[in-house]
């Protein structure tokens, strides 16, 4: 089944893009704790729409420490600390991601996260301050060498996250004619021998409305390289949606 248009008329009037990543995401994680995984890792779904949660703060005052302290029934009442005033006061702004991946754990090693397949949202590339919080994200998995795949299939935005990523870990141009609509597996190589240098690996694929969809390798950490098989898993998934 080739590659469809989630972004555009027709496709996009009938099944909304989100509700398709979040059925892509979980066909993976169920493809992945079926037969693929060996049984010490485990898949788990990560999906979360930009919408910040802000803690309502006056009503955690009014209902603890405007209160005072609360100390049992004959005990010495003792003065709460208070903190210093802040030296500097900043205004910033953290950007609210949209999440659409899996994570892949070893339960082995106190639930040690070492793989992560990241499904690319429009508002992931929308604007720079979000291109760079999510090549942040990604140059942090890479770090701790968690194995990564990027799938992205979005149509209404020109940015390309890979060639940025690049850029970012190596200060340099990255692949020149990137394509728009990529898949790409990421490896951490740590060089034998040499202190905190490695190579960076990976196995890009150009995608195509109409086409089928590669199988990527994702490196796990100090373990197998796992196929995603991303054609697979979007027949699948456009089956269970009845997307005919």
């Amino acid at each position: 089944m080739p590659l469809r248009d989630h972004f555009h008329a027709p496709w996009a009037e009938h099944d909304h893009w989100e509700s398709f990543h979040d059925a892509w995401i979980n066909t993976l994680v169920r493809q992945l704790n079926g037969t693929l995984l060996p049984r010490q890792y485990r898949a788990l779904p990560q999906v979360h729409l930009g919408v910040q949660v802000v803690p309502d703060v006056s009503a955690w005052e009014q209902s603890g420490r405007s209160r005072g302290p609360v100390e049992p029934q004959g005990a010495v009442l003792t003065k709460a600390w208070d903190p210093p005033e802040p030296v500097q006061t900043l205004a910033i702004t953290f950007p609210d991601q949209d999440l659409f991946e899996l994570r892949i754990y070893d339960e082995t090693r106190g639930s040690r996260l070492v793989g992560v397949v990241e499904l690319v949202s429009p508002a992931n590339k929308d604007r720079p301050e979000n291109r760079q919080a999510f090549v942040v994200k990604c140059a942090g998995y890479l770090q701790e060498r968690v194995g990564l795949v990027v799938v992205d299939v979005v149509t209404t935005r020109r940015a390309n996250l890979h060639q940025e990523l690049q850029h970012f870990l190596a200060s340099g141009p990255g692949a020149s004619g990137a394509s728009d609509l990529y898949a790409v597996a990421y490896r951490h190589h740590p060089r034998q021998g040499s202190n905190g240098h490695a190579d960076l690996e990976t196995w890009p694929v150009p995608l195509d409305i109409g086409r089928p969809l590669p199988t990527l390798p994702l490196w796990l950490t100090d373990g197998p390289a796992i196929p995603i098989d991303l054609e697979a898993s979007y027949q699948e998934t456009c089956a269970v949606l009845r997307m005919d």
